[in-house]
């Protein structure tokens, strides 16, 4: 069920000036960066780009859920890291992105490490928003 305006507990604010050839600053202050495409479109990538800050907010929000989950499930994610990379090229509608999501979890087996991982793209909030619109692979 989508989530209601009512239950929102907090909403983050970013204003981009001149797109992806600018500046994305937040309303708090706290994240104020310059954009400018990679080089691999063109750009002179000399600032960060709207992929690289999806990755970032990504590979947090899944590293969240990983928590979440490993709690539920009793299981040790001491010195975990998730890594989101994201890709963005063109297709049928104009562009589009490609995601795929890793995690290492040294204090658990491979299954179990598998299991958390499905069961957290399951749960998190990232996941379920790009659920249907863009293809996520668990690595």
């Amino acid at each position: 069920m989508p989530l209601q305006q009512s239950e929102v507990l907090y909403t983050a604010v970013a204003t981009a000036e001149n797109g992806r050839d600018g500046r994305v600053a937040t309303d708090d202050g706290k994240l104020d960066v310059v954009v400018n495409p990679p080089r691999e479109m063109g750009g002179n990538g000399a600032g960060t780009n709207p992929e690289q800050l999806f990755a970032a907010g990504y590979s947090a929000c899944f590293q969240g859920a990983l928590g979440v989950v490993a709690r539920q499930e009793g299981a040790d994610v001491t010195g975990s890291t998730v890594t989101a990379k994201v890709g963005i090229g063109k297709n049928d509608d104009g562009f589009g992105v490609i995601v795929e999501i890793s995690a290492q979890i040294p204090a658990v087996d491979a299954a179990t490490a598998r299991s958390l991982v499905e069961k957290a793209h399951q749960v998190c909030p990232y996941s379920k928003a790009t659920r249907g619109d863009v293809t996520v692979t668990l690595a």
